[in-house]
């Protein structure tokens, strides 16, 4: 079957067709076979160069021969037990090893598991209600961050279903704005329990914040005993071997995590201090749970997969993403275009956007619909990267040199369709 014919079949038995909302695109998305290394290919047998990369857990290329090996090996020891494995002690000290604020670690089943678990718990050693995003972050589909800005700072449901007082207690204001961060605490600091924030901001495109601005979260924190939350689930194991934290040298109370950390398998966790993780039960009396947590699949695929992640193995990743930023501003400037070029280590996107994008305000003035002319442009030249200007682009281990080559030309073939040269 062609994928208009299994998207219109796929529509009549699945909310819009799809099980992620950013997976549908005009007039309809390819629907995929297989996918080995940095290659993708869909059911008519088109190969793509893989951007996309599962939006960031696939840091070692798909199906990485090493990680499928050992999942198979644990898969024909059982697939749940509902009781503990040795191997979970072993990613957990691994986690630890790595990560720079973690002293203990628990894990969940996703990136929103993980954030949600991780705000109860701010909550719960603060005794405070209220928590600080910042305007345009994705911390998950749960409802208490699942917000857009109203009036002032205050949050309105993002979505229908979320009660308004479900958000009352949301705080919201601009990514990379000291003076507006600094004015909201002064008026709420004593009832606001953490700040939670994606220290790149990866749903908006690729937003990383401005220089010593991660330094004033840690010291306005600690200043009024809020918690820092770094939500790296997209930063996490990628940017870096200790993530985003040991990246811009500036450590958390508490972390969350989950794509990479799974190696490709439905995986998230959370990590900190060992005075605020101990308040979770059974040892404390901040509540979560999980039947699947801990699964001994997603367990072994996460354990061998961070095994091969050394520094020297991010220090080819990161030449790999100098490479092909350098390229793609090359042809920017070639094509004497006022685009943004961004990125860092193995993340990248273009903004078609005149203007340096700091924060979701100047994002949201990016020309989207002429990215989706780019974006379907890209696939005709055999290159796929996610279908939404606000989300990031990734590399991993697996892409060669004649990867980012075939990339960089699909980009600039592709630009010139978009503006029409």
């Amino acid at each position: 079957m062609n994928p208009k014919e299994l998207f219109a079949e796929s529509k009549t038995i699945i909310p819009g067709g799809v099980n992620s909302p950013v997976r549908a695109f005009e007039p309809y998305p390819f629907f995929v076979k297989e996918a080995k290394g940095s290659h993708i290919i869909d059911t008519e047998g088109n190969d793509y160069v893989d951007h996309c990369l599962a939006y960031g857990p696939i840091l070692l290329g798909h199906s990485d021969d090493d990680v499928m090996a050992d999942v198979y090996n644990q898969m024909k020891m059982g697939t749940a037990y509902g009781a503990p494995t040795e191997n979970e002690v072993k990613l957990a000290k691994e986690v630890i090893d790595r990560v720079p604020c973690a002293e203990m670690v628990r894990f969940v089943n996703s990136g929103t598991e993980a954030t949600m678990a991780a705000i109860r718990l701010a909550r719960g050693f603060t005794g405070r209600n209220k928590i600080v995003k910042f305007e345009g972050s994705y911390h998950g589909a749960h409802d208490y961050v699942l917000v857009k800005s109203g009036s002032g700072a205050a949050c309105l449901p993002d979505s229908a279903g979320i009660p308004e007082d479900t958000t009352k207690n949301t705080l919201s204001v601009p990514f990379n704005d000291v003076e507006a961060l600094t004015k909201l605490i002064d008026e709420e600091g004593e009832n606001i329990a953490c700040i939670i924030v994606e220290p790149v901001m990866g749903n908006i495109g690729c937003v990383e914040p401005n220089v010593k601005y991660l330094k004033f979260l840690r010291e306005i924190t600690e200043e009024n005993d809020i918690l820092l939350i770094f939500d790296e689930v997209i930063t996490g194991f990628r940017v870096s071997r200790g993530g985003a934290q040991e990246y811009y040298g500036v450590k958390p109370d508490l972390v969350t995590f989950a794509k990479v950390l799974g190696g490709g398998f439905p995986i998230g966790a959370y990590a900190g201090k060992k005075e605020i993780m101990s308040l979770i039960a059974p040892a404390g009396p901040v509540y979560q749970a999980g039947t699947f947590s801990g699964n001994p699949i997603s367990i072994q695929a996460g354990l061998s997969t961070l095994n091969k992640l050394d520094y020297e193995f991010y220090g080819n990743l990161a030449r790999k993403g100098d490479y092909l930023r350098t390229n793609i501003s090359d042809i920017v400037e070639d094509l004497n275009l006022d685009l943004q070029v961004v990125g860092l280590a193995s993340m990248f996107q273009i903004y078609f956007n005149p203007e340096p994008v700091v924060n979701y305000e100047i994002a949201k003035k990016s020309d989207a619909k002429r990215f989706l002319v780019y974006f379907r442009e890209l696939l005709k030249n055999g290159v796929f990267i996610p279908p939404s200007q606000f989300e990031c682009n990734f590399i991993s281990g697996a892409h060669t040199e004649e990867d980012l080559d075939k990339t960089a030309q699909g980009i600039e073939n592709a630009l010139k369709v978009a503006w029409q040269l």
